[in-house]
């Protein structure tokens, strides 16, 4: 149905019809902008927490990239980062393909409308002219016809009147004729106007404005055509990236699948193996004759004749039950229970001042080995600080990315040398000279970096040969497998006590793995408890001990041991990573315990062998 022929009438409706059309196609575009808005945002939030979740650079990002959960992850996270920039790609072709071409459209469809409004206004205009120009030739007409009337009465009037003159009467027929003159005039002009008004009537209701009202039927056509286009449009910018979209997603399943428990706790074995045997069995120690012991030749100090122990200048208050040699048969003997309580009433300040100063001393240690780290970097350069089993890995690494280095400057040599080759042929092409000073460089290069690889290797020969066998293992759990479990043992072992207030047992025989002679440890005749809690006073040995690897003590509280010295253990390691020992009797001091080899008599409480 044409908009012409229908609706020749309704011109101020379509108007607001057509007006109301271009309102909506900047409804709509205001529309899709704020939908290109949205996804912009949401890319941009979306890549925020990509970025926000993805490893920091450290060297923990490397122990991470270990475990396929984690690469998953990190797999997930970049395929997020590519899901957000699709969504990118959705705003930026909305903003191009729509946004862009309405906004252009809208321009065009504003001066189009325009046009034919004006267009339809001035033929509106000129039909009311027209009209009332007919209407003015009527109304002339109309005045003209009476005018005449009235002079023709006027005439008839006075040619009946016998008192009026000739001449009035003659002039007064001049008139009449005169105004049917002006009347046959008039007549005729509102004939001719009244035709042509007609013909323009005719023309403008069905030509003139039927043509402007099918203009603006074919704008509006259009308008509607486009915005369907720019709807479909829409739709596509969607769907022509679903196909990366799931591309990111089909990524984000793969690296989900490829997640393998079995191969990430294999790293975790990889990454904390230290390469140190477990300790051998506990021994059992029997409590249940402590109070049947007496002061006799089966006493403590009779399983102790011919072991020797250091010289210490406060004896007498650590041993308060051990045999004298040199008692005088004369001496008055306390009861026992006499002398276990006075030990038990005095003993726990003893333990409280050896906590205290045990706990400062290796506190003291840890700090002072913190501080050097951190001034000297991470750790020695032959990463002697670490675990055998670690130590081997970090060596083998270091020495892998050496190579790669060295692979890496051969081969600039080998570009360089042909690179001088071609200009040795072809001058002109460049100077030979000029690349010997690069490969002089690369050459001294690669010999600094093989001698930092000979340097790693020798200390890898030296970690491999020192990392135990199974034999070695199994022979060391042997030892401890056919030790006499019957030992006898009271509660005067209380006697032995280590600086942070364990006690071990007293020693009824000598060490099965390695014999070190000594010499025997004096007693006073009358053990005394003093009050004032000596620091200095020296503690029994509760094995010995092999250096494994040269340490140099330079915290206070630590001592130096070289490759291979024997040292008497005083005290365990209580999960500190140090053990305190002894050396000639008088120097003591905190060793690693990764750098020994412990070897604990068979009665000390918690007998076992530290490799």
């Amino acid at each position: 149905m044409s908009w012409g022929s229908e609706l020749w009438d309704q011109f101020d409706n379509l108007e607001k019809h057509t007006q109301w059309g271009i309102e909506f196609v900047e409804k709509y575009t205001k529309f899709v902008k704020e939908r290109s808005e949205i996804e912009t945002n949401y890319a941009k939030q979306i890549r925020n927490l990509s970025k926000k979740y993805q490893p920091k650079k450290n060297s923990r990002e490397d122990e991470e990239s270990k475990y396929s959960f984690c690469r998953a992850f990190l797999t997930t996270l970049n395929e997020l980062n590519d899901y957000a920039g699709q969504h990118e790609v959705i705003a930026e072709n909305l903003t191009s393909q729509i946004i862009a071409e309405l906004s252009r459209y809208l321009q065009d469809i504003k001066t189009e409308r325009k046009m034919h409004f004006h267009d339809g206004r001035k033929a509106q205009q000129h039909i009311e002219s027209s009209w009332k120009q007919l209407e003015s030739c009527k109304r002339r007409f109309e005045r003209d016809c009476k005018e005449a009337d009235r002079a023709q009465q006027y005439f008839e009037k006075m040619d009946a009147d016998i008192n009026v003159t000739k001449a009035d009467v003659e002039k007064a027929r001049q008139q009449a004729q005169m105004r049917h003159q002006m009347a046959s005039d008039s007549k005729g002009d509102y004939s001719s106007y009244l035709q042509k008004f007609n013909q323009e009537q005719n023309d403008h209701y069905y030509t003139i404005i039927p043509n402007i009202f099918q203009k603006l039927q074919d704008m509006e056509e259009k308008r509607i055509e486009r915005i369907g286009v720019c709807m479909k449009t829409f739709a596509d910018v969607d769907r022509q990236v679903l196909p990366i979209v799931g591309k990111c997603l089909d990524g984000m399943t793969k690296a989900a699948e490829s997640i393998e428990p079995k191969d990430d706790s294999k790293q975790v074995v990889e990454s904390y193996k230290s390469g140190f045997e477990p300790p051998g069995e506990v021994e059992f120690e029997d409590y249940g004759q402590a109070m049947k012991r007496t002061a006799s030749d089966t006493s403590l100090t009779n399983s102790r004749e011919g072991k020797e122990k250091p010289v210490s200048k406060s004896k007498g208050k650590l041993w308060p039950f051990i045999k004298n040699k040199n008692k005088s048969p004369n001496q008055h003997k306390e009861p026992l229970s006499h002398r276990l309580n006075d030990f038990m009433a005095s003993k726990p300040k003893m333990h409280c001042l050896r906590s205290l100063r045990r706990g400062l001393s290796l506190k003291l240690i840890t700090l002072n080995s913190h501080v050097r780290n951190l001034l000297e970097g991470s750790g020695p350069e032959d990463f002697s600080h670490l675990p055998p089993e670690q130590r081997r890995k970090k060596l083998q690494g270091k020495i892998d990315d050496l190579n790669k280095d060295i692979q890496k400057d051969m081969d600039q040599r080998d570009a360089l040398t042909k690179m001088k080759d071609v200009y040795v042929k072809n001058p002109q092409m460049g100077d030979p000279a000029s690349v010997d000073p690069r490969l002089l460089e690369i050459g001294q290069n690669i010999e600094k970096l093989q001698l930092e690889v000979q340097k790693f290797e020798g200390w890898l020969a030296e970690v491999e040969e020192r990392m135990p066998s199974k034999s070695d293992t199994q022979r060391r759990s042997g030892i401890f497998e056919t030790q006499n479990n019957t030992t006898v043992s009271n509660n005067c072992a209380q006697d032995r006590e280590s600086p942070d207030g364990s006690y071990t047992e007293e020693q009824n025989s000598e060490t099965q793995v390695i014999k070190v002679n000594t010499h025997p440890v004096p007693t006073s005749s009358t053990p005394e408890f003093d009050d004032e809690f000596d620091d200095e006073e020296t503690l029994p040995t509760i094995g010995t001990c092999k250096a494994l690897y040269p340490f140099e003590g330079h915290n206070e509280g630590t001592i130096s041991v070289a490759e291979g010295e024997l040292l008497y253990v005083i005290e365990e390691d209580k999960g500190d990573g140090w053990t305190r020992v002894r050396r000639n009797g008088e120097e003591e001091g905190y060793v690693p315990t990764s750098y020994v080899e412990v070897f604990l008599e068979t009665n000390a409480k918690g007998a076992m062998t530290y490799i």
